[in-house]
């Protein structure tokens, strides 16, 4: 194990079961496996590292989550390659996800930053990025 290397993160979402769907396949798509199951939650992991995606209890359901709010903004995956942003756009647009920015995808990070970035459903951006 390296010292500073994250060893979770913990999200919570509105609706768990629309939550599993979408992250179970991307995470299983980037190399995780499935680690944890409860009744309120589920968790992937890689490695030493792994993510959590809680149910959030009715009560707090009110607010819903927005990335300009204060936390998290986004979430940030390496890819294996360009190819590889290549063939997970088009899975992800045959899941019926949204790209975002598409008039400069895959270029929205700048000239040199290819990538492809998209919103999980309670509108977590989500990036996935080629070395």
């Amino acid at each position: 194990m390296s010292k500073g290397v994250l060893h979770h993160i913990e999200i919570y979402v509105s609706d768990l079961k629309k939550s599993v769907e979408f992250w179970g396949w991307l995470l299983k798509e980037l190399g995780y496996s499935s680690y944890q199951k409860w009744e309120a939650g589920q968790s992937w992991k890689i490695e030493d590292t792994y993510i959590v995606f809680v149910q959030t209890e009715e009560s707090f359901l009110d607010v819903p989550y927005h990335r300009k709010r204060v936390g998290l903004n986004h979430v940030a995956f390496h890819a294996d390659s360009r190819q590889h942003i290549d063939e997970m756009t088009e899975k992800l647009k045959d899941r019926g996800v949204s790209i975002l920015y598409p008039d400069k995808h895959p270029f929205a990070g700048g000239d040199d930053y290819y990538a492809v970035y998209f919103e999980d459903p309670d509108r977590i951006k989500v990036e996935l990025v080629a070395p």
